[in-house]
């Protein structure tokens, strides 16, 4: 278990984090009542979500949790820094909580399992999704030790700076969208509404679907492959993932750089990834052969 310095005070922060987007949907609904919805306000919080998302995608879960590819150290702090400004989270925590969800998955000590100890029938599979969704996040006994899970990240100075430095990447999250509003707007109300949907509605969606791969994908979905856990393949979370809801595949596979691992399971980041790759910026690319994916393949 790693431990916290102030648990009230993380609950506290993390409350904040996960109610106020929901408070914003009031703002929002405001907005959209005594005006019409601007243009340059879709544009901003596609902009941001992409630029965050794939931090955690790519940053974040394949290339600092499970080293499905190498990259430059400039890079590597680029991702981790677009990562963070997404309130996921400090980086090496994010890596280390799991890192231990992979080494107990849907089993005692996983940080967020929607079937260990919630219960029997219908009110214990709410009870089970409402915590791998978003009650895990408030619940410190079964998060992963940074020095065990992380020792790796603990001991890179490019991540550890990030990782220091956590509030300025969160600061920066949001006043980048507040830039751009008032860039493209071309006045201070266009950049407040950025703001709004860049920074609070983009946090919103955002978590919401992260913490859906958590919950969702190990209860619904297709298992094509043999794994010692309930991960699931969810298609129509797959878009606003980046490739993350094709989660029984990665959990077969997990240093896989693609997880969409049919032709048509889109997959943005591992297209990224490619993109990288095909630039010199990313080398070491893993990849998994049609001989071992047909070794693992489900019977059913």
């Amino acid at each position: 278990m790693q431990p916290v310095d102030n648990e009230t005070r993380d609950r506290i922060i993390t409350g904040i984090v996960t109610g106020v987007p929901f408070l914003a949907l009031g703002l929002v609904g405001w907005q959209l009542w005594e005006s019409a919805l601007h243009w340059h306000d879709l544009l901003v919080l596609a902009i941001v979500y992409v630029v965050t998302g794939l931090g955690i995608t790519v940053g974040f879960h394949r290339l600092l949790t499970h080293r499905a590819f190498e990259t430059k150290r400039w890079l590597r702090g680029v991702l981790a820094a677009c990562g963070s400004a997404a309130i996921e989270g400090p980086v090496i925590s994010w890596v280390a909580d799991h890192r231990k969800h992979h080494a107990f998955a849907d089993r005692e000590g996983d940080p967020h399992s929607p079937h260990v100890d919630h219960g029997a029938g219908w009110r214990g599979a709410l009870r089970g999704l409402a915590h791998a969704h978003v009650g895990w996040l408030f619940i410190h006994t079964q998060r992963g030790a940074k020095d065990r899970f992380a020792p790796d990240l603990m001991n890179d100075p490019v991540i550890k700076f990030v990782d220091r430095t956590f509030v300025l990447w969160v600061a920066l999250g949001l006043a980048v969208p507040f830039g751009l509003g008032f860039a493209i707007g071309g006045d201070l109300h266009a950049g407040l509404t950025g703001l709004l949907w860049g920074g609070a509605v983009r946090i919103l969606l955002l978590h919401h679907v992260t913490y859906s791969i958590n919950s969702l994908c190990h209860f619904f979905g297709r298992r094509r492959f043999v794994t010692d856990d309930q991960s699931r393949n969810l298609f129509w979370l797959a878009p606003l993932s980046f490739g993350e809801s094709w989660h029984n595949n990665h959990h077969a596979f997990p240093t896989s750089a693609r997880h969409g691992l049919r032709a048509w399971e889109l997959d943005i980041s591992a297209l990224v990834i490619r993109g990288l790759e095909l630039t010199g910026l990313a080398w070491n690319v893993q990849r998994v052969s049609p001989q071992r994916q047909l070794a693992r393949t489900a019977s059913t």
